[in-house]
């Protein structure tokens, strides 16, 4: 009660209601305990009647209220007062109270309902600024439609009782331009009960709402309920469609057909992000509408059906040349059939119906191969021609991978599976063409010849590229193209190097190798493995290595060796013979301290090269060296054998001058040491879940009297 001090009573319910409101009415000094009523204080505010009177929990807070009989009869005298302001507020508050159906078999009682339809009957203007006191015009309506949307509601009342004049009205409401779009709203709520309760009402409403308006309120509202009236599963598709929508202009109530370009148009490429049941109701709309393949999918081919038997052989005749087939023998055409079969890539090539036989794909297969054939003939005809006269093995047999390529989308597109009561994985792509399957299987299957190339397969590997390319397919389709093009360019991007890239990189992450803590521990170790390298690097220059000298004249004739002292602080080079192995530091005569040397240099930075600048190749360049010392006005030059010992040194210097390791060896080495020093970790872990964050420290006990003192001796 407002104003009243709260009371904590326990509730018996063994009591009647009216003695339990009589006991707060006495509290509160209250008289007439007979005109008020309980009620929910938070939520959805329900009367509390003795029908619902045990659905009260523990705790609950309720509010002394007026009954529901005085409510409804101070409500009906205010909506018809005289005073705009005061008709305005009551008819406000009826709106919010009329969802509780206590209230509303009151209300009901007085024949409120009937005045509600009054007085949408006898509206004449709603559209503009026009004020009765406090209160315009439109806010009236609105609250006056609302009341009798949730009153109605309640199913107490019959909609059949409605008059001409009433549904006349709502169409106007729904037509004007110049009005309150929360009164169109309202509205449509309306005329969707009437339709969905009565057939005689929808005919009546199809006859008023005109279908150029309906179309321009989906063309300005994304959020769409259409009552389709189609014929077989997509009329039970459609409905579950219609349900999902909500907004200013959502429902059509007109039989519109709805294509895959119309959902396109009005709500996948409309402002605004597809909600979660939206996006249910499309992906059921996908399904239904890609079932419809599915009898052709499990439907083998009939070799004794004609029209099956010239779709197959078309696929031949599109492709090759051949003399007039009347003009030879039974034997000969079947031999030259055969061989053009064999070209094709169909395993039975004497019967290519018996690679048709299985189901799935079936039709589906052939109908696939022969719209490929049809609508891109230049791609069909590149495809089979380029590969039958490949003579290495590597041939992509065309009709094989046709098949498994048709199964594959099957699979992928889960055609022939009823759609799931949760699902919500549309492609967009479906809604922007009528024959979808058909033309993926355009895309891929030149995808497919592509990939073939690329990974170099022979017809062993047939598994495998068809493994790559179903990646490739879902991937992409996982990206939710829009249209054709867009998914043809990022399938095609998805090229086989890319795809082996991130199966490495979901296998680091399956493995846990990304995880923070992982990541954080590689940190930690970094710094040990990184000391055996260099430890590694120190050896292999203490260990020596035979390098050539290159003369003006670029002979290759002289040989000489450097080798790092076992204590790392001096340099010892000299000219060697070419059967000499590993000579000793005392047979090299030239040596340079550690200590002089100032600066290490690669490539054309070293002075050798500048010197020969132009002669050089990149070879040359990239295998050559200098460490300059003393004043830097001498120089000691290499040219590594190979990549490895250029690693090896430029490492190894580095490390002597105080600097740290960069080549790509040392980067590659430590990955490796890194990721089995990681794995040898892990080991105890498998299967045991990383988490991000570690587990929080407790704090420490208040005190330790729970430790044993061995310091003291026993007794």
């Amino acid at each position: 009660m407002p104003g009243a001090y709260p009371q904590l009573i326990q509730l018996d319910q063994k009591k009647p209601l009216s003695a339990v409101i009589k006991e707060v009415c006495d509290k509160w000094n209250l008289s007439g305990p007979e005109n008020f009523a309980l009620q929910y204080a938070d939520g959805v505010q329900t009367y509390i009647t003795e029908s619902n009177r045990l659905d009260i929990k523990n705790g609950s807070i309720l509010r002394l209220t007026k009954a529901p009989g005085r409510c409804a009869e101070d409500l009906y005298k205010g909506i018809q007062s005289s005073d705009s302001g005061v008709r305005c507020e009551s008819l406000k508050e009826l709106a919010a109270v009329s969802t509780d159906i206590t209230f509303a078999q009151e209300f009901i009682s007085r024949d409120g309902h009937s005045l509600l339809v009054q007085i949408v009957e006898d509206t004449r203007y709603v559209g503009a600024d026009q004020v009765f006191g406090v209160c315009r015009v439109p806010m009236v309506m609105l609250h006056t439609l609302t009341a009798f949307m949730e009153l109605m509601d309640h199913g107490i009342v019959s909609w059949e009782n409605l008059s001409s004049v009433f549904i006349k009205k709502l169409v106007s409401f729904v037509n004007g331009k110049l009005l309150d779009a929360s009164i169109q709203q309202v509205s449509l709520d309306i005329m969707e009960s009437m339709v969905l309760s009565s057939s005689s009402l929808f005919h009546q409403i199809r006859k008023e709402i005109t279908l150029d308006q309906l179309i321009s309120h989906l063309q300005t509202d994304r959020q769409v309920r259409p009552f389709l009236h189609l014929q077989g599963e997509e009329k039970t598709c459609c409905r579950s469609l219609e349900n999902s929508c909500s907004g200013i202009k959502k429902k059509v109530l007109s039989p519109i057909i709805v294509t895959p370009e119309f959902v396109f148009q009005n709500i996948i490429h409309s402002s605004g992000s597809v909600g979660d049941e939206m996006a249910h109701h499309l992906y059921v709309l996908q399904s239904v509408r890609l079932n419809l393949l599915e009898p052709r999918m499990k439907t083998p081919l009939d070799s004794f059906n004609q029209e099956q038997r010239e779709a197959l052989h078309s696929l031949r005749q599109a492709v090759f040349e051949t003399e007039s087939e009347g003009s030879l023998s039974n034997e000969r055409r079947r031999s030259l059939c055969a061989k053009e079969f064999k070209k094709l890539g169909f395993s039975n090539n004497s019967n290519p119906g018996q690679d048709l036989g299985r189901t799935p794909p079936g039709l589906l297969a052939l109908d696939t191969m022969t719209y490929f054939a049809s609508r891109y003939p230049d791609a069909y005809s590149r495809f089979v021609l380029e590969n039958s006269s490949r003579e290495d093995k590597h041939e992509c047999p065309f009709a094989r991978s046709s098949i498994q390529l048709t199964l594959t989308l099957c699979e992928i597109l889960r055609i022939g599976e009823p759609p799931s009561e949760t699902g919500s994985n549309y492609h967009p792509i479906f809604f922007a063409q009528d024959r979808l399957l058909e033309e993926l299987f355009c895309i891929c299957i030149q995808l497919l010849n592509k990939t073939w190339k690329e990974m170099r397969a022979t017809q062993e590997d047939f598994d495998k590229v068809m493994q790559v390319v179903r990646e490739q397919i879902t991937r992409t389709l996982s990206s939710k193209p829009t249209s054709l093009e867009l998914f043809k360019n990022k399938v095609n991007a998805l090229n086989y190097s890319e795809i082996l890239k991130l199966r490495q990189t979901e296998r680091l992450h399956q493995e846990e190798t990304l995880a923070p803590p992982v990541l954080e521990l590689k940190e930690r170790l970094k710094p040990e493995l990184l000391e055996l390298i260099r430890q590694q690097r120190l050896n292999r220059l203490c260990h020596g290595t035979l390098f050539r000298k290159i003369s003006s004249r670029r002979r290759q004739d002289k040989l000489w060796y450097c080798r790092l002292s076992p204590n790392h602080k001096v340099l010892h080079y000299g000219d060697v013979e070419e059967e000499t192995e590993t000579p000793s530091i005392e047979s090299l005569q030239d040596k340079i301290p550690v200590a002089d040397i100032k600066a290490l240099l690669t490539g054309k930075d070293c002075p050798h090269m500048k010197e020969n600048k132009g002669k050089q190749t990149k070879e040359m360049l990239d295998l050559a060296f200098s460490i300059t010392y003393d004043v830097e006005e001498y120089s000691l030059n290499f040219i590594a054998s190979s990549r490895t010992d250029f690693c090896l040194w430029t490492d190894g210097l580095n490390v002597l001058l105080g600097k740290e390791m960069s080549s790509e060896a040392m980067r590659s080495e430590l990955e490796i040491l890194l990721s089995m020093e990681i794995k040898l970790r892990l080991l105890d872990l498998e299967n045991v879940p990383i988490p991000d964050t570690a587990p929080p420290i407790p704090k420490p006990p208040s005190n330790f009297n729970f430790c044993y003192d061995f310091s003291q001796a026993e007794q």
